[in-house]
C-alpha cells in the first residue's frame, strides 16, 4: 500500500534528516519504525504526510507511493482525501473545543453526512470514555485521554493508512497496553493499516507484523517482528537487556559501544 523508497530530506537547506530510508507497509498490516530521538522516525511520518514545508523541510531525493501513486508532491489535504491519517507527537488536539468537536474535526474532507455519524459512533465504540466526556472540553482530559481522542480524531477520515508518532509517549504502562489493544482491534476489524513510530520496541513488536530500526536517518535494520524482538541488539539497544535477560547498567559509557554494523 505505503511505498518510500529511497528518499532524503533537508531542513533548511542545510540539515540532512533522512539518509535515502526505503520501506513498506502492505495492506492491513501493522508495521513499526523503532528508533531514538533525533532518529528521524517523525520527519519520516511528516515527509510521507506532506507536512515538511511548515518548518522549512523538502524532499530532495526519492518519491512516495501510495496505492500506486505518486503522492510526495500532494498537499497534505490530497494525502488525506487518498486515505492516509496522522496521529501527531503530542496528540494536537485542539483543547478549547469539546470531545464531539475536537473528533468531528478530523471529518473534515468528508462529505458523505450518513457515513460520517456512522464513523462517530464507531469511535465512541472503541472508546467510550469519549461517548461519556463527548461534552467536556479536551483540555481537561488526563494524557491517555488525549491520545484516545487524537486517535479517534485520526479514524474519522476513514483512513487506509493510519500513522502515529510516539503514541505511548507519557503515558502509565497501564494505558499503553490499553491504547495498543485497541490499535489492533482497529487494525483487524477496520482493515486499517497502521504505521507506528515507536520509541517503545516492546509495545509496538508485540503487536506489528514487521518492524524497522532508523538511526540517524538511516534504515540500519528490519525483519519481522518476532525475529527483531529477538535481536541481540534490539534487545541491548532498545529494551536494555543483555543475553541473560538481566536490565543492562549504561552508568559508564565507555562501556557501551554499538557493533560496527549499526554505524555502517
Amino acid at each position: 500500500m505505503l511505498k518510500v523508497n529511497n528518499i532524503e530530506v533537508v531542513y533548511n537547506d542545510v540539515i540532512l534528516a533522512l539518509r535515502g530510508i526505503s520501506l513498506q507497509v502492505p495492506e492491513k498490516n501493522i508495521v513499526t519504525l523503532l528508533g531514538g530521538n533525533g532518529a528521524g522516525k517523525s520527519t519520516t511520518i511528516k515527509a510521507i504526510a506532506g507536512i515538511l514545508p511548515l518548518e522549512d523541510g523538502e524532499i530532495e531525493g526519492g518519491m512516495i507511493e501510495f496505492d500506486g501513486e505518486r503522492i510526495d508532491q500532494k498537499s497534505p489535504e490530497e494525502i488525506v482525501k487518498k486515505g492516509i491519517s496522522v496521529v501527531p507527537e503530542g496528540r494536537g488536539i485542539f483543547p478549547e473545543l469539546t470531545v464531539g468537536e475536537n473528533i468531528k474535526v478530523g471529518a473534515y474532507t468528508r462529505k458523505d453526512t450518513k457515513r460520517i455519524q456512522s464513523s462517530l459512533q464507531k469511535v465512541y465504540e472503541y472508546f467510550s470514555i469519549l461517548k461519556e466526556r463527548q461534552s467536556q472540553l479536551a483540555g481537561y482530559l488526563s494524557g491517555g485521554e488525549q491520545q484516545m481522542l487524537s486517535i479517534g480524531r485520526s479514524l474519522m477520515s476513514k483512513p487506509k493508512l493510519m500513522m502515529l508518532d510516539e503514541p505511548s509517549l507519557g503515558l502509565a504502562p497501564i494505558i499503553v497496553r490499553e491504547i495498543f489493544s485497541i490499535l489492533k482491534t482497529i487494525n483487524t476489524s477496520e482493515s486499517t493499516a497502521i504505521l507506528l513510530v515507536e520509541q517503545n520496541a516492546k509495545v509496538a513488536l508485540d503487536i506489528a507484523t514487521y518492524g524497522y530500526v532508523l538511526e540517524n536517518g538511516r534504515i540500519v535494520m528490519d525483519a519481522k517482528s518476532e525475529i527483531l524482538i529477538e535481536d541481540r541488539d534490539v534487545k541491548e539497544f532498545y529494551l536494555g537487556l543483555t543475553d541473560d535477560k538481566k536490565k543492562k547498567n549504561f552508568a559508564n559509557i565507555k562501556h557501551y559501544k554499538r557493533r560496527k554494523r549499526w554505524l555502517s
